[in-house]
């Protein structure tokens, strides 16, 4: 009993004392911060915030004394008609202003010399009443590549009737599409997404303004088109 008890019980004392220490290690620190020092940073934080609440305040107002305008105000209201009596001397044509009343709204009108491409145009955008695009480009130097690139390269797919006259149809297949018309001494091109009700309702608009501009000469002395 003795040899049995006697290694347990001097084992016994080298284990508790470990035991104790290691509890004492264990047992968390915390640190003591001064009262005078967590005043002043109490009062930094505060600080910041009155600061911040401040700056709101200020700002605020002029928020709310100019708010934000709507989407529809955005749409510049471009006057199609006096744009293009402007262009007409350097066009050497009347360019069309096709009267929409208000159902199409133009956000840019403008010659372009066609510098690069060697054909002089006449270009309108106008945003369609389904908040859809349709661009309008006149020219009286049309020529079969120049007529590929409007279209992006699209196949002849019909034809549409559009205030009175026959429209070539081209369509891409990927939603955007072409109506093209040769009329009165000039070449007319609508292109984009839209349907082709609105393609029609600006079409027509187009023919009345051809009708109404007199119809494009070309000199005998002029080189022909490619």
């Amino acid at each position: 009993m003795q040899e049995a008890t006697s290694p347990s019980s001097g084992e016994a004392q080298p284990e508790g004392r470990p035991a104790a220490a290691g509890s004492s290690a264990e047992t968390p620190v915390k640190p003591v911060i001064p009262a005078a020092a967590a005043k002043r940073a109490n009062a930094s934080v505060i600080g910041m915030i009155i600061a911040l609440a401040l700056s709101i305040a200020a700002f605020l107002p002029v928020v709310l004394m100019n708010p934000q305008p709507k989407g529809e105000s955005f749409r510049p209201d471009v006057d199609v008609a006096s744009v293009a009596r402007n262009a007409a001397d350097v066009a050497g044509f009347t360019p069309v202003a096709p009267d929409t009343g208000n159902a199409f709204r133009a956000n840019y009108a403008r010659w372009e010399a066609g510098t690069a491409s060697g054909v002089p145009t006449w270009e309108v955008g106008y945003l369609t009443p389904k908040t859809s695009f349709i661009g309008l480009v006149q020219t009286t130097k049309a020529n079969p590549t120049w007529l590929l690139q409007q279209t992006k390269n699209a196949p002849v797919t019909g034809t549409r009737n559009a205030g009175g006259k026959d429209w070539e149809l081209r369509d891409t297949g990927k939603g955007e599409k072409s109506m093209i018309l040769n009329y009165r001494g000039s070449t007319v091109v609508l292109s984009g997404a839209a349907q082709l009700d609105e393609f029609a309702a600006l079409a027509a608009a187009v023919v009345a303004s051809l009708d109404a501009n007199p119809a494009v000469t070309v000199s005998p002395s002029a080189p022909a088109a490619p």
